[in-house]
């Protein structure tokens, strides 16, 4: 490595949101050397979220969620070839198109991708779909602008219950097949999960929980599906909401500590090798990133967040073009949002991570609260809904670990005394979909055989 971190060459494996932000705060921090990013998609980098809000209302096109850039990284791009593999020693990336690139540092930023229906055959037919690219929003929107006599949707996590929500807005029937107890109860825990299942039948929803789907029907055209509890259900459209996989497979032989739940690293977000051990030139930001948290235990979090690809990327970039005592680490507070059926509903810290819950302020009945996740005795999550400007009040208890339940203090908060109950986190083996942060403790993805020699 050059004895400048400023120069040398740097390549970014993905070419969405944290791999541009990376790009760009190098830049930024004075890199000077060749930037390579590399993208398995063809497009420029855009914003996800919108895909599941305003495209699929029809309001804009998926071409239009383009992200901004702070500033040209004058990189090198390489869209629509995926990264196939990884030589540590050799310090070069292996691509699908047989080239190969050098580096002297890189920044592993694969994300995600929708999880998809396990039925190739069924998966294949005309009408279904899954959610998280710009030509999936494309095609899904086209599809319910066709006006579809109702729409299936597997899973009730976040995608899925937005899915639902612009559905009900175009004035299409909709039916949310989901196996757990409640919509989003596997990110928000029970007490919300009841709110959001209540919300959804208000508006016309057809939720089916405690079910699976157990297969898709049609003659090359998606036609209905059969339900575990024995019922059908008829429909024009299919969307496969089961959470998201981490693209991780492609350094199954690369010798890092990467799997399923993604790729381990510190919280400099320097990738661990199988052995625990830290490497010093290849990085991880965004969901692919699997990382310690000092407020929650040092537990290894996963996270599915616009907010925390942001801010890790910025760390990771800050780090590689910095020496050891100036690198900084990646402790910001996981926020996320979510606007359906009518509710702007918004969280910062870990709800799952949390054994009680408290209605702190407002109230279920009025559809406008604060609900505050507890753990052992102190705040380690909030939830808003339709009251988001209390967000920042409450991530500075749970940055300095304030005592739960919170005392009493906020302008509008209720006036009965507020009484704590379980937080009713399920076990993510009943969802049907994966929650948007996974809390992944300290086991490994695998277990090691320990070679000695001889």
């Amino acid at each position: 490595m050059p004895g400048d971190l400023r120069e040398g060459r740097i390549v970014i494996i993905g070419a969405s949101l944290a791999g541009l932000r990376a790009a760009e705060t190098l830049r930024e921090e004075g890199f000077t050397g060749p930037l390579t990013m590399v993208g398995d998609e063809p497009h420029p980098p855009y914003d996800r979220p919108p895909l599941s809000k305003q495209v699929l209302l029809g309001k804009a096109s998926a071409s239009a969620t383009e992200l901004p850039t702070r500033r040209d990284p004058e990189a090198q791009w390489r869209l629509g070839v995926r990264a196939t593999g990884l030589d540590p020693v050799g310090k070069r990336v292996l691509l699908a198109d047989g080239d190969s690139l050098p580096y002297d540092r890189l920044l592993i930023a694969t994300g995600t991708r929708a999880r998809p229906w396990p039925n190739p055959e069924e998966a294949a037919l005309d009408g279904v779909f899954t959610l998280r690219t710009s030509d999936d929003a494309d095609g899904l929107a086209e599809r319910l602008a066709a006006g579809p006599r109702r729409v299936l949707v597997i899973g009730a996590g976040f995608t899925g219950s937005e899915i639902a929500s612009a559905c009900r807005e175009r004035g299409i029937e909709v039916t949310v097949a989901e196996r757990g107890p409640a919509p989003l109860v596997g990110a928000l825990g029970g007490t919300l999960a009841k709110l959001a299942a209540g919300l959804q039948r208000a508006h016309g929803v057809d939720l089916r929980c405690g079910v699976t789907v157990t297969a898709l029907h049609g003659n090359g055209r998606f036609t209905g599906a059969d339900l575990s509890d024995g019922s059908h259900i008829d429909a024009d459209v299919c969307v496969v909401a089961m959470g998201a996989v981490r693209n991780t497979e492609w350094l199954a032989d690369s010798g890092l500590a990467a799997g399923a739940r993604g790729v381990a690293c510190d919280a400099g977000c320097r990738a661990f090798n199988m052995y625990g051990i830290v490497t010093d030139d290849i990085f991880v930001a965004g969901d692919a990133a699997r990382f310690p948290h000092p407020l929650f235990e040092y537990q290894m979090l996963s996270l599915e967040h616009w907010g925390n690809a942001v801010a890790q990327a910025e760390v990771a970039a800050h780090n590689m073009v910095n020496p050891g005592p100036l690198r900084r680490p990646h402790l910001a507070v996981p926020v996320f949002w979510s606007s359906q059926f009518g509710l702007n509903i918004k969280s910062v810290g870990v709800p799952t991570f949390s054994d009680q819950v408290v209605i702190a302020q407002g109230s279920l009945d009025e559809r406008r609260l604060v609900m505050v996740y507890g753990y052992r005795g102190r705040v380690t999550a909030a939830v808003t809904v339709n009251m988001a400007k209390w967000l920042e009040y409450y991530e500075r208890l749970i940055e300095t670990a304030a005592p739960f339940p919170p005392a009493p203090g906020a302008a509008d908060r209720a006036t009965a005394a507020a009484v704590p109950v379980p937080s009713d986190v399920p076990d993510p083996k009943v969802l049907s979909h994966g929650p948007t942060v996974a809390l992944t403790g300290y086991l490994p993805d695998r277990r090691l055989t320990m070679v000695r020699p001889v």
